[in-house]
């Protein structure tokens, strides 16, 4: 019975010792899962700080050496309240009020002093003090609030036996008069911000090249989710990439603007739906050389900017977004989204389609080498029948 009763013992110490090491190794995956997850996380974000601006709209430039930067802050001071961050915002808020009572009840304190109404001795000699009720420095904070805002005097009031008195409480009530102007200002200028507005407006998360018409187009889709529309609304998109001029000077970032379009050649759009933007490979396009492989080799950036008056607040807003080579489809076309619905009379847009797209049927080959097809065809149009049948099976 001992024996049998070790051997249990000894058996039940085993099961415990392999279920410790089997937690052991489900931690160390676990953690070494999260170890990867994590240096993954930080690579992509290296990767996506490469972007001049992000997806959203903000811009990934950060200004460096800036001679004496809080000066001139400060000199443009309403412009640095209303970029600054809300908790910031507040903080200066509660402050210009709170030193300017603790300021002003500081020189009403001090005229009491000089005048001789806080000395309890000698105040049964004087008739009249400079204002009434204000023994303590506490009642002249509480007559600096109450003077300052208007409240209305009860047991504290200003005589008009002392002209200074009757001076600092009327440049006190300017004084107050200014700073909740100012102050109002920069709050009421932070809530009607128009940047607040291109959180509603859409660009596709991805672009796309087809032919349209026999040309090569690069298109990408915005869109706007509020009734209230966008006035004036018009395109514009910039290629950002290095160039090295014919001097040796390296342009890091060399822009080259981008002709773009609705549907048809202008860039101001009727925005009151989702609208396909285009712009078209031509020869004077930085795309016109590039073919499907090249496109994902080449190392650029396109912005792309929407911008137009907001019909509600008659202010210019403007959002921004951002393509990269491997966000730009080639051989898609975007899903139509709008739709007739005959029950109510209405133009339905259906944004779960918004960044659907679909295959389609496109060259491979750049819009240089497509037109050059295309003019052999037309000019030899009985001739090099073979080499015609070679490059169409080459693009396709």
């Amino acid at each position: 019975g001992y024996r049998e009763y070790s051997e249990l013992i000894m058996q039940r110490e085993r099961v415990v010792e392999v279920k410790m090491q089997l937690s052991l190794s489900t931690v160390a995956a676990v953690v070494h899962q999260m170890v990867h997850l994590y240096r993954q996380t930080r690579f992509s974000s290296r990767r996506e700080r490469k972007r001049v601006v992000s997806k959203h709209g903000e811009c990934n430039v950060v200004q460096g050496n800036v001679r004496k930067r809080r000066r001139r802050y400060l000199q443009d001071i309403f412009t640095t309240l209303v970029d600054a961050q809300w908790r910031v915002t507040l903080l200066v808020f509660a402050l210009n009020f709170l030193l300017s009572w603790l300021g002003f009840a500081i020189v009403w304190w001090l005229i009491l002093y000089t005048h001789g109404d806080l000395d309890i001795t000698s105040q049964s000699n004087h008739t009249r003090t400079c204002v009434t009720g204000v023994k303590t420095f506490t009642a002249c904070f509480l007559f600096s609030l109450e003077t300052q805002h208007t409240i209305g005097y009860g047991a504290r009031y200003t005589n008009e036996d002392c002209p200074e008195a009757i001076f600092v409480m009327c440049l006190q009530s300017i004084t107050g008069v200014m700073i909740q102007a100012f102050m109002v200002g920069v709050v009421f200028a932070k809530l009607s911000r128009p940047k607040k507005r291109t959180q509603t407006l859409l660009f596709s998360r991805e672009a796309v090249i087809c032919q349209r018409d026999g040309e090569l187009c690069l298109m990408f889709r915005v869109g706007d989710m509020r009734k209230s529309h966008i006035i004036e609304a018009h395109v514009r998109a910039q290629l950002i990439k290095k160039k090295v001029t014919r001097e040796g000077e390296l342009l890091p970032f060399y822009q080259t603007e981008l002709k773009v379009g609705g549907d048809g050649e202008e860039d101001k759009i009727f925005f009151i739906w989702p609208t396909t933007i285009v712009h078209k490979i031509t020869p004077s396009s930085p795309l016109y050389t590039l073919s499907a492989n090249d496109m994902l080799k080449e190392k650029f950036e396109i912005v792309v900017m929407l911008e137009g008056v907001i019909e509600s607040t008659g202010m210019t807003t403007q959002a921004r977004s951002s393509y990269l080579p491997k966000e730009i489809l080639w051989g898609r076309r975007f899903e139509p989204l709008v739709a007739f619905k005959k029950e109510t009379g209405e133009h339905e847009v259906d944004y779960s389609l918004f960044n659907t797209t679909y295959e389609v049927e496109t060259p491979v080959c750049s819009a240089q080498d497509l037109d050059r097809l295309i003019s052999l065809h037309q000019n030899r149009p009985g001739e090099n029948i073979i080499l015609c049948m070679l490059m169409i099976m080459m693009i396709f």
